[in-house]
């Protein structure tokens, strides 16, 4: 994934887009750098202040950027990541033009943004078990039957649907101190579920 990041569309514009590596430099994927997360991060950053002085008085203010809650970022990205658009690479005939990128058009097609994630590849199917990129796979993962979020039997299993497992849930409660000198508990039990993804 790549975020703000110019494109050419035409050999006239060539000289005002951002080069991305030439073919006879090495794989000109790994020269790209990606600073999306830091550009999110300057975006969501907080001026924070504190009042020094007498009584309550603010003789002296103290002020200080603050970094925005990880979870926060995650999100962000997470729906850039869920729009991101697909490219596919254009190298040149010439040995000493530039390689370029180039948006797969589709249907509604509008140029991304500089703050759009953009990507050569599609990501590996996660649902799935997949040994080469190391997935696991989400059959078997425990899930929340009532959650929307990821954490959710829909999200989470695929669409693949769920299993519900019963069992019985049994710990010791109720206790109390007698003296001397032992604790004496009841024994509770609660039937309760679990749900797998199929």
């Amino acid at each position: 994934m790549e975020c703000g990041s110019p494109w050419g569309h035409s050999p006239k514009r060539r000289s005002q887009e951002r080069r991305w590596g030439t073919p006879d430099k090495e794989d000109w994927g790994h020269s790209v750098q990606n600073p999306c997360t830091e550009e999110i991060l300057e975006e969501q950053m907080k001026l924070e202040c504190k009042c020094h002085g007498v009584s309550g008085s603010c003789t002296t203010k103290t002020c200080w950027n603050t970094l925005p809650k990880f979870r926060d970022i995650g999100f962000i990205l997470k729906e850039k990541y869920n729009d991101a658009v697909h490219v596919e690479v254009v190298r040149a005939n010439r040995l000493r033009q530039p390689t370029f990128l180039k948006i797969k058009k589709i249907k509604n097609y509008q140029k991304p943004m500089e703050t759009d994630l953009v990507y050569i590849e599609r990501s590996p199917n996660y649902c799935e078990e997949d040994s080469a990129t190391g997935s696991v796979g989400t059959q078997g993962r425990l899930c929340n039957r009532t959650s929307p979020h990821v954490d959710g039997c829909d999200l989470m299993c695929c669409g693949r649907g769920y299993n519900t497992h019963q069992y019985t849930k049994v710990w010791q409660c109720n206790c109390k101190f007698h003296w001397c000198c032992f604790v004496k508990c009841n024994t509770c039990s609660e039937r309760t579920e679990v749900f797998t993804c199929k």
